[in-house]
């Protein structure tokens, strides 16, 4: 994706880019990129990218992340090959999600409160219990 701010500014909170904005322009990235698919396979093709970006932002390893799908070699191989056209994307994230935990520690939360509180409003993000409409940051 192209934005006209960076990772650093989404960083020191310069802009106010967020995970359900990324979500959505992630979605459209590959809704434009990835050809004609029924809405079933859009959503496992965002879902395995955006895990994909998730792993890598949250400094997992790249081949710990394949091995979840070493069952299924074109995945595999999808993933490796997408893998660099997602180095922008997983820079993007890894910000909105530092800048998330930054937030609580300068507000005088410990940096292991922070961290967890973040991770549990991620995975209610991801499971769909927090959209647009009941966005709620955890603060």
């Amino acid at each position: 994706m192209q934005w006209e701010f960076t990772a650093e500014d989404v960083v020191k909170a310069r802009s106010e880019y967020g995970l359900l904005d990324f979500r959505r322009d992630l979605g459209e990235e590959l809704r434009s990129n990835l050809g004609p698919m029924d809405e079933a396979q859009q959503l496992r093709s965002f879902n395995l990218v955006y895990d994909m970006c998730y792993a890598l932002a949250t400094d997992k390893k790249f081949d710990d992340f394949l091995s979840g799908y070493a069952f299924d070699p074109p995945t595999c191989q999808f993933l490796t090959e997408l893998k660099p056209h997602m180095e922008d994307n997983v820079m993007m994230l890894g910000a909105i999600l530092q800048r998330l935990i930054m937030d609580r520690v300068e507000a005088q939360m410990p940096l292991a409160h922070a961290i967890e509180e973040v991770a549990q409003w991620h995975a209610s993000v991801v499971s769909g219990q927090i959209t647009r409409a009941t966005e709620s940051s955890p603060a």
